[in-house]
């Protein structure tokens, strides 16, 4: 005992079970993503979890139906989960009921799943395809080669007295880490300073409306009353998660790595106290704290390779400035990152090696280089609630832009032919330089 707190018995894994083709540093969505496809793959592949599962995480919860066809592309199971058909757009005095997009990848119907249920599932998930996963292993530091190659990791297992390091060897390192992306910033790949950064509060309530069909989004955020107090640069959301439990939240996006200076927890009291009664959102039906995190988004940290390092998900910014979902880009990047890699392991030099990664960073910036420079315009025009104000007052009243809008903030359009809407997106994506 220490400090009267019990020490952590801690089981160290086997010398043996401490090298592997890859090590993938991370368990969540991109992370187990991208360890599952090297998996199925027959890689040898050990992925580190700093944290023990169940554990939390601070997300919408919401999963558009591009999130749900990359959970369905790993064999999970959801039948006994959340289903909405799309999202109910409040703003400028309007609202519209917005059915998701149909395209040729994706079902017709979107999901919430708690990441404290979700990031366990697709973990295990893994492990079942072979993955080793170490829980409670938080990576401290790279081990390079003396050329500055990344060989592997040293993680720091148990606490206090008990904490020791361990090593584990591979032929390359997935930095899978999440927004704060230790691994990556300490090997000098630090995140941009003009790319947009997210921070999203969200809390968990009871409701009688836990159970709806369609998800709400508020593109306004008062200090009060709508219309009787002042604008402020956010947006909000309400998502029914089942069994009575909607997971209710705000956020707001800069343009800048700078994060908004909002009080949010004030904010976020003033706005739920004004939303319609019908939710039941008192402080008794309030299911634990506020919390809060940033979304690293438009690719802020680059390059995705480097010297036998791959980003992948939030570690690498993907997620969207337009409505800030990034689970789908991270599971959508794993598999691209599997591909790279397994045929990259093929290879046997060091520049073949290499030449063989670049297709991963050529996939992310085709898919999305454009995409995510299109976002980075939107958040410039945004940051103005004014602008926001318009925009909604205006746009909410006419179904057929807000159709095109919403394909557009959902990435739910066509990367090839379609409607005409989807061809006007995928235009403007290509026209804008990459980023």
């Amino acid at each position: 005992m220490e400090n009267g707190k019990w020490e952590e018995h801690v089981e160290l894994p086997d010398a043996g079970d401490r090298t592997a083709d890859v090590v993938v540093v991370g368990a969540g969505p991109a992370g187990s993503a991208t360890a599952y496809y090297l998996a199925r793959a027959g890689l040898d592949v050990a992925l580190l979890e700093k944290s023990t599962f169940p554990r939390d995480k601070i997300c919408g919860d919401g999963l558009t139906p591009a999130a749900v066809a990359e959970v369905h592309l790993m064999g999970v199971d959801t039948s006994d989960w959340m289903r909405n058909k799309g999202l109910n757009v409040i703003g400028g005095g309007h609202s519209i009921y917005l059915p998701w997009p149909e395209t040729k990848s994706a079902p017709n119907y979107g999901m919430t799943r708690a990441r404290m249920d979700l990031d366990e599932e697709l973990a295990r998930r893994a492990e079942s395809a072979g993955v080793r996963l170490f829980e409670g292993h938080n990576v401290i530091r790279a081990i390079q080669s003396r050329t500055g190659r990344v060989e592997g990791v040293v993680a720091k297992v148990g606490k206090g007295k008990n904490a020791q390091e361990v090593e584990f060897k591979s032929r390359v390192v997935v930095e899978a880490g999440g927004v704060a992306a230790r691994l990556a910033t300490s090997l000098g790949i630090e995140k941009l300073e003009n790319r947009p950064l997210g921070v999203a509060a969200r809390a968990y309530y009871k409701s009688p409306k836990g159970d709806a069909e369609w998800m709400d989004s508020h593109l306004e955020l008062w200090s009060g009353k709508r219309g009787e107090s002042d604008l402020l640069p956010g947006y909000g959301w309400l998502f029914p998660m089942g069994n009575g439990v909607v997971n209710i939240g705000l956020g707001s996006v800069s343009s800048t790595s700078k994060a908004t200076k909002l009080p949010y927890r004030e904010i976020f009291k003033t706005w739920v106290a004004n939303l319609p009664e019908e939710w039941e959102l008192t402080e008794e039906n309030q299911m634990g704290p506020l919390r809060s995190a940033a979304l690293p988004m438009s690719f802020n940290r680059k390059p995705h390779y480097k010297d036998g390092l791959v980003i992948v998900g939030d570690a690498g910014g993907m997620v969207s400035a337009f409505d800030g979902e990034g689970i789908a880009p991270a599971m959508r990047a794993a598999r691209y990152a599997s591909d790279a890699i397994v045929s990259a392991l093929s290879r046997t030099t060091t520049a073949g090696f290499d030449r063989a990664m670049e297709t991963y960073t050529e996939a992310l910036r085709a898919d999305w280089g454009g995409y995510y420079q299109l976002g980075r315009i939107f958040v410039k025009l945004i940051e103005n609630p004014k602008i926001m104000h318009a925009c909604t007052k205006y746009g909410l009243p006419r179904p057929r832009l807000m159709k095109l809008v919403h394909k557009l903030l959902s990435d739910g359009f066509e990367r090839s032919g379609g409607e005409w809407d989807d061809r006007l997106i995928t235009t403007l994506a290509k026209a804008v330089p990459k980023v």
